[in-house]
């Protein structure tokens, strides 16, 4: 993959879940290639530690809740009339509950970041979007969202929406200039709790992660994300990338 200092230069890029994990990679990768990161994230002291990394003035902090309409018209006027792309990261597991322990409040909590946030984050950006005729979104989805064996019922349905999401952008409006994917990743070495709370499902799928492909660092993921969101991928729209060590193929 083609990769320069200067990729993004002149680009506003909103990055969610930016303050860990793939979201903090993503940030200090797209901010070291040019772009102006609007890095968003719950935790004001993350972000704060983000910004003293990356180059002076490339990341601009929005603290805040992003399951809240209110902190998502917050995060798309950060850019002031201008968002070239959007790296959807934020995410959360579900403790692996399968169908029959799953409880509503888990449900609803899951959905409401891993997906309902993304969606209302497309729809405040897509405008002024479209009135430029271009724009890049790059979701992170799982390899939960082709399968079940790397979550529970809520993660597993959540990102099998997310892929529906992402699509349904490219579809609509791919004519228009605008690209819309995902990234698929396996096991990732991030602070998301991935504690069992349940003991069926610990029984059914630990002799399937047992084989499984080894978890790699969050910079592995971010090759994939740049990628797609960078003018080096044109033409690819609607796809759905696996960047899970092959995982895909058992």
């Amino acid at each position: 993959m083609t990769q320069s200092a200067g990729r993004f230069t002149g680009q506003t890029i909103i990055v969610t879940g930016a303050g860990a994990g793939i979201g903090r990679a993503t940030a200090l990768r797209l901010a070291a290639e040019g772009a102006r990161v609007l890095a968003a994230d719950i935790s004001a002291a993350n972000l704060e530690s983000l910004a003293q990394q990356a180059p002076a003035g490339s990341i601009v902090a929005v603290a805040g809740d992003l399951t809240e309409q209110a902190f998502i018209d917050t995060l798309a006027a950060a850019g002031d009339g201008r968002i070239d792309g959007v790296a959807n990261i934020a995410g959360i597991t579900d403790g692996w509950l399968p169908p029959a322990e799953m409880d509503d409040a888990t449900w609803y909590k899951v959905f409401e970041l891993n997906l309902t946030a993304p969606m209302r984050l497309a729809r405040a950006v897509l405008p002024q979007m479209l009135a430029r005729g271009k724009g890049n979104f790059a979701f992170v989805s799982s390899e939960a969202s082709f399968r079940s064996s790397l979550s529970g019922v809520a993660y597993t349905s959540s990102k099998h929406g997310l892929n529906g999401l992402a699509k349904s952008i490219a579809f609509y409006y791919g004519t228009k200039g605008i690209r819309s994917n995902v990234v698929a990743p396996g096991g990732v070495k991030t602070g998301m709790d991935t504690r069992f709370r349940s003991d069926y499902a610990k029984e059914i799928t630990a002799p399937i992660l047992e084989t499984a492909p080894p978890s790699v660092e969050p910079d592995i993921i971010v090759h994939s994300i740049l990628w797609l969101l960078s003018d080096d991928s044109p033409n690819i729209n609607g796809v759905i990338l696996p960047c899970d060590g092959g995982w895909t193929t058992m």
